[in-house]
């Protein structure tokens, strides 16, 4: 049954997500908070490992579900079952879509596919954003000032405003910045766990 349930959730994710890889984030968070297969930070995670390794992250984020969910058969459905309607689709209209494309119906619906693709890579941002910045189970924690200093992630914040200029103005090699990242996380993991 869980297989069932794997390939009819990722291929509803794969049908609809239109806009790439990012615009199946809000259904993986969606399918995160169904089923315990995965957890949203689970999610977030992979997000910052699919981003830095080869792959569309929607395929990579499959994969691990369908693992976490039913080891090697989960992560060949997850991941299959999420690329297959772009196959079909493709498939079914690539023979017409060059005779098609000036037609004005096929026109409008790209027109509408645009805003949809934006919204869909705007919620995905914005539940990212949120996961990365904001602890949302904090129970304790008074209003005001004195309770947002409590929920968000200040040291996140922290790197996120020494990073992000200077990845704007010094135009190094992505590869570079994964690397220093990833030292980042190391060597603040290993202080964090007193090593």
């Amino acid at each position: 049954m869980i297989y069932l349930i794997l390939f009819w959730e990722f291929f509803k994710t794969g049908l609809l997500a239109v806009g790439g890889g990012l615009a199946t984030l809000p259904f993986v968070y969606d399918i995160a908070a169904r089923y315990d297969w995965i957890t949203a930070q689970d999610v977030t995670d992979m997000i910052a490992i699919a981003e830095s390794t080869p792959g569309p992250i929607g395929i990579n984020v499959a994969t691990y579900a369908g693992f976490h969910a039913a080891g090697l058969p989960g992560a060949l459905i997850a991941t299959l079952s999420l690329v297959l309607p772009s196959i079909v689709i493709i498939m079914a209209i690539s023979r017409f879509l060059a005779v098609w494309q000036e037609h004005r119906l096929v026109k409008a619906a790209f027109w509408t596919l645009k805003p949809a693709a934006l919204g869909l890579i705007g919620a995905a941002f914005f539940t990212v954003v949120t996961q990365v910045f904001w602890i949302a189970d904090v129970t304790d924690a008074p209003a005001g000032l004195a309770g947002l200093s409590k929920r968000v992630r200040w040291q996140e914040a922290l790197l996120f405003v020494i990073l992000f200029p200077a990845i704007r103005r010094l135009k190094w090699h992505p590869v570079i910045w994964v690397l220093i990242a990833a030292g980042i996380g190391i060597v603040h993991g290993l202080v964090t766990s007193g090593l």
